[in-house]
Order: structure tokens, then C-alpha cells, then sequence
């Protein structure tokens, strides 16, 4: 959202922006918008537990202080003679895009996820009909032929059993794009021209608008992140040859086990391969006797010189670097398109949402990266890395990360479709 501000901003308009308590981004961070804080009732107990039915508690929390402070900026700068010309949303906030709609903002929808996953939650009445959803043990790796080329496991669903909770969530997102004005989506003709295309079509809004990848785009990409960034990690890859380092990281929000965590970490060490690993210090799921991660002995003599551990990273710097030749990834959308966007290949190590999704793009559609099935041993580890990093099934997918990577700058360039479609959204903002 942040960098689809600055890329707005860039073209001249002012940008308010309205944040919940939960998350709520650091104002100083961003010295030229204004930002309008909403109660949005969390509690203070486990205030990160995502579920369906949370989601749908923070619209239900945030309505009416959303309105009194939507309708006070109105008033405002209608007082100023200027004009609030779109609220761009989050299609899981269907409310509070219902409430801008009803005191006179017209609305757009972001979608930060693939289009290959709003593409499944349009789908989501046909999957049930067709009987692959709810999953059942013994059709999890059946084809989804209507979505290829996705299996049922990989589809969007709830894996503690609330289907009925995602089901309402789903039709909720979908609801509230086609009730907008237009979807801008994070998303790239190199990448999904096809599903890109089947949205278009399902879709009778005005605008469908792949604008992606955003991060390329933005001053806001390196000052978005919710996390404390340790910027000594690019001056220890300075040291390091060009493309020899495996960048790890699983994200913000995944986490393991102390086990699964020790077999990463000899995976690691036993590669004999330089490596850069992000260990928040929540990643490992904290078990009585540990405080947290707890490294194999004798894991920082082994890896001395050639191993760099960090709690957070600044990821796109990262793997912009020259010294980085592949990333183990959870598969978030973000990473996934911060990695194709600059060339660098994958091991995929998906958990859950839409990842398990992407994983399989990555790996079938583009073919610039494998998955790391089932559980986690340093040897099946070391093998991994040593595929990607050294193998010549490696350097082919090399090859091909760079190829998406070229066709996703073309789309940049004047008549790209990227560069239509952010034409297309600005000249959309600025007739209202």
C-alpha cells in the first residue's frame, strides 16, 4: 500500500493515509502524507492471531470511527475547495470501503497477493460445485484443471478446518472489487498474462489495472517495512564472490520448530556454501527451555567467514546484490516477485495462505525455482542448496529468472503494459 503511495505521490497527489491501531506504520517515516489513525478494537491478548473471524471483527470495530474520521477529512477539504479524488482499499476491508462509497468516494481495490490468487477466489463457488473444495485427504494432488496448474492442495483454504469462515471471507474480497471502480493488482503481464486476462473477463468493473511489481516503482520500498532492517548485512556481502551466497528468509510471519530450526541450521552449515539467514527472534516456536533460537553447537565456528546470521534484512537490497545467486523462500507474493525481478532463482518452502500457490508458479509455470517437500533434514537440505547454487539445473533456472526479469523491465518502459496501466490509474484519479 505504502509503495502504491509513493508511486501516486510521485505523480502529484496528496495522500492521506488511514491506519489501524494493530501494525500501524511510523508516520516519521513518511513526512509527506498525513495519517489518520482508526480504532480498530484488537485485543491486547495475541493481537497477531489472523483468522477469517477477526477480520470480520476489525471491519465490524472499525466502521463507525472510520466514518466520523472520512467524514471530518471531507468536510475539511471541502473547506480547502479540493478534492478527495479515490480511497484505494484492502478488499478484506469490504466495510470500510462501503462506508467511503456512502458519503461520496468513489473506491479502488488493492490486491497485494498474484493475480493467480484472486483468479482462485473468483473461482472459489466453482470449486465447490465441482466438489474439490472442502479438500479431501485422498484428492489433495488431484489436478485442479480449471486453474491449472494447480493441484487441490494448493488452492486458498482454511487448514484448521473453517472453511465456512474462509468461504464468507473469500466472497467478501471478491464483493467488495466488484462494488469498486477498478482493481490494482501487484501483478505483471510477464508473469500472468493469462490470469490477468481470465479476471478481465469475470470482472464487470471499469478498470483492471496490473501495475506490478510496485516495489520498482516506489521511493517507499525501502522505508515500508514493520520490521528494524540491519543494513550491515550489504556490507557483508560486499565481501563475498558474485552470485556464490544463498539468501534465506521465511518471511514475517512463518516460524518452525526447535527441530526444524536445528536442521536448517546444519543444512546451512553442512553446505559449505556462504549464506545470508534471517532469524527473527520469534521464527522458532518457543518450547519450554528454549527463550528462542538455539544454534547447533559449534554452528559459528563452522560457518565463520562464509555465514551471516541476521534478525531482519533489507530484502530488495539484498537481492539486488550481485553476491546473491538464490533464496530460500516461504513464497510470499512479495518475495517471490522481489526474487523474479531480479534474476535470482528459488528453493520454495511454502506454509500456508496463497504460498503454497506461488511455489507451484515458480516452479511450474516459470520454472525458476523448486519446492523443499515434506520434512525438513540437513541432508535432503545440503542437496537443495547445492542444486540451486552449483548444479546445472540451477544455472538453467538462473537463466530463466533472468529472462522474466528482462520482460518484467520491458513492462516498465513507454507502451509497456505495466507503464499503460499506471497511466491508465493516474488518468483515472485525476477525472474524478
Amino acid at each position: 500500500m505504502f509503495q502504491l503511495a509513493g508511486l501516486l505521490h510521485s505523480r502529484g497527489f496528496a495522500i492521506t493515509v488511514f491506519h489501524t491501531d494493530f501494525n500501524a506504520p511510523d508516520a516519521s517515516r513518511h513526512p509527506a502524507y498525513d495519517f489518520v489513525p482508526v480504532p480498530d478494537g484488537t485485543p491486547e491478548s495475541n493481537p497477531a492471531q489472523v483468522t477469517a473471524e477477526r477480520i470480520l471483527e476489525l471491519n465490524r470495530a472499525c466502521e463507525a470511527p472510520f466514518r466520523e474520521r472520512l467524514a471530518a477529512l471531507l468536510e475539511q477539504e471541502n473547506a480547502r475547495d479540493n478534492v478527495v479524488a479515490c480511497l484505494v482499499g484492502d478488499a478484506h476491508l469490504l466495510t470500510l470501503l462501503e462506508v467511503a462509497r456512502g458519503l461520496g468516494v468513489p473506491t479502488m481495490v488493492l490486491r497485494t497477493t498474484s493475480a493467480a490468487c484472486f483468479r482462485c477466489f473468483l473461482a472459489y463457488p466453482m470449486l465447490h460445485q465441482m466438489g474439490y473444495l472442502p479438500p479431501q485427504e485422498s484428492k489433495l494432488y488431484m489436478p485442479v484443471k480449471e486453474l491449472t496448474p494447480l493441484p487441490v492442495r494448493d488452492l486458498y483454504y482454511s487448514r484448521t478446518g473453517d472453511n465456512e469462515g474462509v468461504s464468507k471471507l473469500l466472497a467478501r474480497a471478491t464483493e467488495a472489487v466488484k462494488n469498486s471502480s477498478g482493481l490494482v493488482i501487484n501483478a505483471c503481464d510477464a508473469l500472468e498474462a493469462t490470469e490477468l486476462e481470465t479476471i478481465r473477463d469475470q470482472l464487470n468493473i471499469p478498470l483492471v489495472l496490473a501495475v506490478g511489481p510496485l516495489h520498482k516503482l516506489s521511493s517507499e520500498s525501502t522505508g515500508s517495512s514493520l520490521l528494524n532492517q540491519d543494513y550491515g548485512c550489504i556490507e557483508w556481502l560486499e565481501t563475498q564472490p558474485s552470485g556464490s551466497v544463498l539468501y534465506v528468509s521465511f518471511g514475517s510471519l512463518a516460524s518452525m520448530d526447535s527441530r526444524e530450526f536445528l536442521e536448517v541450521a546444519s543444512g546451512l552449515a553442512n553446505s559449505g556454501l556462504p549464506f545470508l539467514w534471517v532469524v527473527r527472534p520469534d521464527v522458532v516456536v518457543v518450547v519450554q527451555g528454549l527463550d528462542g533460537p538455539d544454534f547447533p553447537n559449534g554452528f559459528e565456528a563452522a560457518v565463520e567467514g562464509r555465514g551471516k546470521v541476521v534478525r531482519w534484512a533489507p530484502q530488495q537490497q539484498v537481492l539486488a546484490h550481485r553476491a546473491v545467486g538464490g533464496f530460500w523462500t516461504h513464497c510470499g507474493w512479495n518475495s517471490t516477485l522481489e526474487s523474479i525481478s531480479e534474476g535470482v532463482p528459488m528453493i520454495c518452502r511454502p506454509c500456508f495462505a496463497d504460498q503454497m500457490m506461488n511455489a507451484r508458479y515458480v516452479e511450474e509455470a516459470w520454472g525458476v525455482g523448486f519446492a523443499l517437500e515434506g520434512e525438513l533434514e540437513r541432508g535432503k537440505i545440503v542437496r537443495a542448496i547445492r542444486k540451486l547454487m552449483k548444479e546445472r539445473e540451477g544455472d538453467a533456472m538462473r537463466e530463466r529468472a533472468m529472462e522474466l526479469k528482462n520482460r518484467m523491465e520491458d513492462g516498465f518502459k513507454i507502451g509497456g503494459s505495466s507503464h499503460n496501466a499506471i497511466d491508465k490509474m493516474v488518468s483515472y484519479f485525476l477525472s474524478m
